[in-house]
């Protein structure tokens, strides 16, 4: 019976060893990839204007829901908006396109001063031709600064994360354009 015992002792502690031993190195192989991976990431870092109108000859925004319906103003809570905004080197709506924002904002605070940003820049510039990077968060917009997260990316950007300081450039209020700065850092692969 003592015997019996300490056989089954001997193999429950054997493979509680094995156990440790095992785990331990696939801990100590997963750090060091992890380690070497996080040392190959490039940091970028870019300014860009987004080109935000709502009317007039250069409208790339549109109202597609809200309380009233399509006829909501963007500056009252709950009016949804989608966009197809150039982006450009400077604050000019006109000088050289380097991308599109699209995406959506929604007015989403109750004193309507608050949007909630969605959208993919889309590069079709030579050096991030068909890269993306994915922006989401609070556009405080009247603020003087605002900071969102770069979320993801594609292409050039493959892994991005980061983020972006949004600045208004140029505002139109009555007529709801406006040309966004934006200064972004990311990390990627």
């Amino acid at each position: 019976m003592a015997s019996a015992i300490r056989t089954t002792w001997v193999t429950l502690m054997t493979t509680t060893l094995l156990a440790i031993l095992l785990l331990a190195s696939f801990a100590s192989s997963t750090k060091a990839s992890w380690t070497k991976n996080w040392k190959l990431m490039k940091e970028t870092n870019l300014v860009f204007f987004m080109q935000d109108y709502e009317t007039g000859k250069y409208a790339s925004a549109a109202h597609v829901a809200g309380v009233n319906g399509t006829n909501s103003n963007a500056l009252k809570f709950g009016t949804v908006v989608v966009f197809d905004d150039p982006l450009t080197e400077r604050v000019d709506r006109l000088s050289k396109q380097i991308g599109r924002a699209q995406g959506i904002y929604v007015n989403c605070a109750l004193d309507g001063s608050d949007f909630h940003l969605l959208f993919s820049a889309v590069f079709t510039d030579v050096k991030y031709n068909g890269s993306t990077l994915e922006f989401q968060g609070a556009d405080r917009f009247l603020l003087k600064q605002k900071e969102v997260s770069v979320v993801s990316g594609t292409g050039y950007f493959r892994f991005a994360r980061g983020f972006a300081i949004l600045e208004t450039a140029f505002l139109d209020l009555p007529n709801l354009n406006a040309a966004v700065k934006f200064n972004v850092t990311v990390q990627h692969y």
